[in-house]
């Protein structure tokens, strides 16, 4: 794979990390450097780490590991989802916002969105490429998308915790 196509292979693969960081700094009291740092690189690592299980299973067992992916992401999401859906409708006034995450819901949050990393990763396991260039790429791309997401966040544009709660609500 050529270095264009790597390239916009890993910022492809950081799109959905990246949303998912514009969430994550909504929901912190003015989101500083080094929060945004720590929350790139958990998301970072876990994006980099994925293809290459993905690509181990596609090499050792493409068709076992296909036909239950999708079903991990649907789980996680859904957790992800409903946990989202009750904040909504908890009547908690939230006075004071974090000023930061916990490592595990970054981990799971960062799993979530890497799934389709993994599925990458065992189609890549039929083509001739480095791996670990690209899963580096990749990382690297997530962790610096993700880190802008968290700083990107300005509180007084709109409310996106309340916005999407909301429209999780009319989804469901």
């Amino acid at each position: 794979m050529n270095p264009v196509a790597t390239l916009f292979l890993a910022l492809a693969m950081s799109t959905d990390a990246f949303a998912a960081a514009l969430g994550k700094g909504a929901t912190l009291h003015r989101p500083n450097l080094k929060e945004a740092l720590r929350t790139g690189l958990v998301f970072g690592v876990i994006e980099a780490l994925t293809p290459l299980a993905g690509w181990f299973a596609g090499k050792s067992a493409a068709r076992y590991v296909s036909a239950w992916d999708h079903w991990i992401a649907f789980g996680l999401l859904s957790v992800l989802g409903a946990r989202m859906v009750l904040a909504g409708w908890s009547n908690k006034v939230e006075e004071d916002k974090p000023t930061s995450h916990s490592f595990w819901v970054l981990a799971l949050t960062g799993f979530a969105t890497s799934i389709d990393a993994m599925a990458v990763g065992a189609g890549l396991a039929f083509v001739d490429v480095n791996i670990y260039s690209t899963a580096m790429a990749i990382g690297l791309a997530t962790m610096a998308m993700v880190t802008l997401g968290v700083m990107r966040f300005d509180p007084s544009a709109f409310d996106l915790v309340l916005a999407t709660q909301r429209l999780s609500e009319v989804t469901f």
